[in-house]
């Protein structure tokens, strides 16, 4: 066993908020292959409970792509192994690759064919990572499930809140905002108050040899970006040829290989020469195989409509701001209807905003709390109606 991570008492300061004495205790750790991860389990054996690793093999992409190691796949599982036996602690892997190609991939294939932008980390958090997750962790007579996100689980005056992370270099809670909030109940996010620098620095301080390792860049099935690829593979019909149309005047403008190969808000890839000003992609007609350029005024949307909501605690009658990418800035809107449960509601921007695509999900803050979101059906342009 490392020594101590941290000084005491900060060690022992209710990073995991222990419902009895820790020796009474077991904690179940999600654990990645990465450091955040790996780390979390470092602090969870140092409290004296006992600790479970538990590591879903979701994506076997080495044949696929020719590259090893990433997210729950390959070299990774053998880096939280690895971690497991450096600590000292109890370690399984469970083979999750069939419900998570089912869930998580055909869905990102089917959602690109559509004309649509899928946010598949979302659907995973959903899905197979916590649903089964956590069926696992109380099977095992867990008494909390630990992750290594960036996140905070705060105590509000109506009960638990999720709240963004106090790095906001580090924050995902765009990835978390469908926790429900019987799994806030049982979840623990140890790293939330932590930078990124200090977590490396505690993995070093832990001898853990993935240190050093660097943070996944892309889509854990996608290591090398190139989406499409893996959508041509899943859905052939993806890469049918068609026109590109300018929204505005209806002329053709150029010809595509596959609505697959783009998404609202694009400019790199159109290919398309002698115009007046830059165009974008703001809008794809799957059925019809047309993919939709203008300038970026056509961009401009004044709401988004939500689908499958859900809300974390109560729905707060206080100045809200959404997210409607991973990594946008926050802005205000007002929120028409009710969030949660399923329900539709609608997002009005107070200033239009751009690059708004179905399919991507939008996310709803009270300040630094994560009220809850939804997944963007459809907008309302802020210019003249597209062809």
């Amino acid at each position: 066993m490392p020594e101590a991570l941290l000084p005491e008492p900060l060690a022992s300061a209710g990073l995991f908020d222990l419902p009895r004495a820790a020796s009474e205790c077991r904690i179940v750790v999600a654990m990645s292959g990465g450091v955040d991860s790996s780390v979390v389990a470092a602090l969870a054996a140092q409290t004296g409970a006992e600790v479970i690793g538990i590591t879903l093999q979701l994506y076997d992409y080495g044949a696929a792509t020719g590259r090893k190691g990433a997210c729950c796949a390959g070299d990774d599982i053998r880096d939280a192994r690895n971690v497991a036996d450096r600590l000292g602690i109890a370690h399984y892997v469970f083979d999750h690759e069939s419900a998570f190609r089912e869930d998580v991939v055909e869905a990102f294939a089917d959602e690109y064919l559509a004309g649509r932008t899928p946010v598949p980390c979302i659907r995973c958090n959903m899905g197979p990572k916590f649903t089964d997750l956590f069926r696992m962790a109380r099977e095992l007579g867990a008494d909390c499930l630990a992750t290594g996100h960036y996140v905070r689980r705060v105590m509000g005056a109506a009960g638990l809140e999720l709240h963004r992370a106090a790095d906001p270099a580090r924050d995902q809670s765009y990835f978390l905002y469908a926790t429900t909030d019987a799994q806030l109940d049982y979840l623990r996010f140890p790293l939330g108050g932590l930078p990124k620098a200090e977590v490396r620095q505690l993995a070093e301080a832990a001898g853990l040899r993935n240190a050093a390792k660097p943070d996944s860049q892309d889509i854990c099935f996608v290591p090398d970006g190139d989406y499409a690829k893996i959508v041509r593979k899943l859905r052939p019909e993806g890469a049918r040829p068609g026109e590109i149309v300018h929204a505005a005047s209806g002329a053709v403008l150029g010809q595509h290989k596959g609505v697959i190969h783009y998404t609202v808000g694009q400019r790199r890839g159109l290919d398309i020469g002698g115009q007046p000003e830059p165009l974008y992609v703001v809008g794809i007609d799957a059925e019809n195989a047309r993919v939709l350029a203008g300038p970026r005024r056509l961009l401009a949307v004044t709401a988004a409509h939500l689908i499958e909501t859900n809300r974390i605690g109560p729905q707060p009658d206080v100045p809200l701001t959404a997210k409607v990418r991973s990594l946008a800035k926050p802005v205000p809107v007002i929120v028409e209807g009710a969030i949660g449960d399923g329900a539709s509601c609608t997002l009005r921007f107070e200033v239009p905003e751009y690059g708004v695509a179905p399919g991507q999900a939008a996310v709803i803050y009270a300040g630094e709390r994560v009220v809850g979101g939804g997944w963007i059906d459809s907008t309302d342009s802020g210019v003249a109606e597209l062809v």
